[in-house]
């Protein structure tokens, strides 16, 4: 269970990081007007796409397995949950389950489009609303302490 717990708090770091990288990268490219490559801007929004999914896997794994997840809720119901609790059981796994929609939509719908302008105003849109859903919900009392 530590591993697992391990694996999705460090996973996060790299996750954000990229994930900054793509919205920034995706920022760049719609206000410079440049063209979206493959060798490039595809392969950062896709790395963050396959890395945030990764972390949903490792969380929902987490969630269902810990004591701080489902099982909090089970216990406690959801009335019984003081503040952090309630972060870790519900709003954490909630809202970053949005934000992964988000993300999801914002990489399927930058491949409906042609022009190099619009493929990155769209990831930088839904990118950049995952990226702040995320931020969000992180429970930093805990990652720092």
């Amino acid at each position: 269970m530590e591993i697992i717990k391990n694996l999705h708090s460090y996973l996060a770091y790299v996750v954000l990081a990229v994930l900054v990288i793509a919205v920034i990268n995706a920022i760049a490219g719609w206000l410079g007007k440049k063209d979206f490559t493959l060798q490039k801007d595809l392969r950062i929004s896709l790395f963050a796409l396959i890395l945030s999914h990764i972390q949903l896997l490792v969380g929902l794994l987490l969630y269902f397995t810990s004591g701080n997840g489902l099982k909090a809720v089970q216990t406690l119901g959801m009335g019984g949950l003081n503040a952090p609790a309630r972060l870790l059981a519900v709003e954490h796994p909630f809202i970053n389950i949005i934000a992964l929609v988000l993300i999801t939509i914002g990489w399927s719908r930058h491949k409906k489009v042609m022009e190099s302008n619009k493929k990155f105003k769209t990831i930088s849109i839904f990118y950049g609303l995952g990226l702040l859903l995320i931020l969000s919900r992180i429970p930093w009392g805990q990652w720092f302490a």
